[in-house]
């Protein structure tokens, strides 16, 4: 009877280099979702020596709901809209010139209805956004870039009208640390100017109304 030959080998010599390309080809070709996320500078957790007391007119409330409605002002809004009604509280400049002071001043440079029962003036001003705990993610950050959205397009007219420049620009390339530094200088005050004019005072925290 004869003899049963040893059954053939398999050569694995190569397998390991196979899984090494399969395994850079998934990791080029793969794309990795990430979610949104917010710019924000928190401020130092320093508590204030005494409570801020804030006139209710010159606090703009947003509130959003688990179902993504929004209310601005104690009004329904639709968010293609949200940008205007903060455009219009924040550039609003109620406070007149008889009633101005050192400490509330008036506002020369807005352009909105001077509504007395609205926000004295920007240095005034605060938007202060409320969403309940289900809000999705999505519409949260949604809201925020319309907010958000509302004061760089302030910033940007009146960069407009005092430099010819775009505010988003200047504030990109004063950033950017690739940015020569004789650039950077002439940029600095300029930047902080327009900032000035419409300080971004934006909240998610509970503040004491009168």
């Amino acid at each position: 009877m004869a003899r049963r030959g040893a059954p053939p080998e398999v050569n694995a010599g190569s397998m390991a280099d196979i899984a090494f390309l399969l395994l850079i080809f998934f990791l080029v070709t793969t794309t990795i979702e990430t979610d949104a996320g917010l710019d924000r500078m928190l401020p130092p957790i320093e508590p204030p020596d005494t409570d801020v007391v804030i006139k209710q007119k010159n606090i703009f409330l947003v509130n959003v709901n688990k179902y993504g409605q929004i209310l601005a002002d104690e009004q329904p809004v639709e968010l293609a809209d949200l940008r205007t009604s903060v455009i219009a509280f924040l550039d609003n400049g109620g406070l007149s010139k008889s009633e101005a002071t050192q400490d509330n001043p008036f506002c020369d440079y807005c352009q909105g209805l001077r509504d007395a029962s609205s926000s004295d003036n920007p240095e005034k001003a605060i938007v202060s956004l409320k969403s309940d705990r289900e809000t999705k993610y999505g519409v949260y950050i949604a809201v925020q870039n319309e907010i958000v959205g509302a004061y760089n397009d302030l910033r940007n007219r009146e960069a407009q009208r005092l430099y010819r420049r775009n505010f988003t620009e200047m504030e990109d390339l004063y950033n950017n640390p690739e940015t020569p530094s004789e650039i950077r200088e002439e940029l600095k005050e300029k930047v902080k100017r327009i900032q000035d004019l419409y300080p971004q005072k934006f909240s998610e925290a509970e503040t004491a109304i009168k």
